[in-house]
């Protein structure tokens, strides 16, 4: 027996997931659903979303509404009699009429209830957790609200970043996604504890902007928000291979404290951050003691 099943999903993480599935000898996916094509880049190229692409590369269906009440979407879907409309990182809360369907079940990268919404990998990074992991989770009308299927924990290392820690959740999600479908009858949905829920918003460019007030905080800043939207000073100027010297000394922020090979070590109010490389505003990238040295900087002075 295949399951049939309709897909929808927009970024890299979807993408691996909709692969899991159209791999799998007991799946069959016959529609998917994804954001349309957006400008990307300073040229503003219309560029397609991974799950587009991937859809086009085995000749799916594809449907690429500005809104899932547009006309026509609900018909589509239930044409296509699925048995489960799997969901991941869509970027669209589905209406009732498509939740009446079939199962819709959602593949969240967080241990719900914690972290709903947009940007919970993030969100786990920002706050320094050592755990997070991946919930499948049956969809309601709320936003990332629906009774818990199953869940994959994943211990997270004190060094790992954004795209290592991307790339560990969305391996689980793959797994996760089959064992849910092909058990989903013997599973209880447990319904979520509403008083440990917490939200998480999409990320700014502005979250980027660091003071040196906090080591830790701005260490887990520079983990969360590798690739975009980097961290950088108020002046603009873009920090990276970033290191925590320590988290308990005391320092005027910004102060250079002492400089080891390539890099220097740089004090916060609270804490320690060695810094390897700088980038100021219009300037290629270069080593954070060659940095110091093209402004004279000594230790004592003040980074920027």
């Amino acid at each position: 027996m295949k399951y049939k099943i309709v897909y929808m999903g927009t970024p890299q993480y979807a993408k691996e997931i909709l692969q899991t599935l159209i791999d799998a000898e007991d799946m069959e996916v016959s529609l998917v659903l994804t954001q349309p094509d957006r400008p990307v880049g300073r040229k503003k190229a219309l560029t397609p979303p991974p799950v587009k692409n991937l859809a086009l590369e085995h000749g799916i269906s594809i449907l690429q509404p500005n809104r899932l009440s547009d006309e026509g979407i609900l018909e589509t879907i239930k044409m296509h009699e699925p048995d489960f409309i799997v969901v991941a990182a869509f970027g669209q809360i589905l209406p009732l009429a498509i939740l009446e369907i079939a199962p819709c079940i959602n593949l969240h990268a967080s241990l719900l209830p914690l972290y709903r919404g947009a940007s919970p990998v993030q969100q786990a990074l920002l706050n320094g957790d050592r755990k997070t992991g991946v919930t499948s989770m049956l969809m309601e009308e709320g936003l990332d609200t629906g009774p818990m299927l199953k869940k994959i924990d994943f211990e997270i290392p004190l060094a790992m970043r954004l795209g290592d820690l991307m790339a560990q959740l969305t391996s689980d999600a793959c797994k996760l996604t089959l064992s849910t479908l092909r058990q989903y009858h013997a599973l209880k949905p447990e319904v979520q504890d509403e008083q440990q829920a917490t939200l998480c918003r999409k990320i700014k460019k502005s979250d980027g902007e660091v003071n040196f007030s906090d080591a830790k905080e701005m260490y887990n800043k520079y983990r969360a928000f590798e690739g975009w939207p980097g961290i950088f000073t108020a002046e603009g100027t873009k920090l990276d291979g970033i290191m925590l010297a320590d988290v308990d000394s005391y320092h005027r922020a910004y102060e250079i404290l002492s400089i080891k090979n390539e890099s220097v070590i740089v004090g916060c109010y609270t804490g320690a951050l060695e810094i390897k490389t700088l980038q100021p505003v219009s300037k290629k990238p270069m080593s954070a003691k060659a940095y110091c040295v093209g402004r004279g900087l000594k230790i004592g002075d003040l980074l920027v």
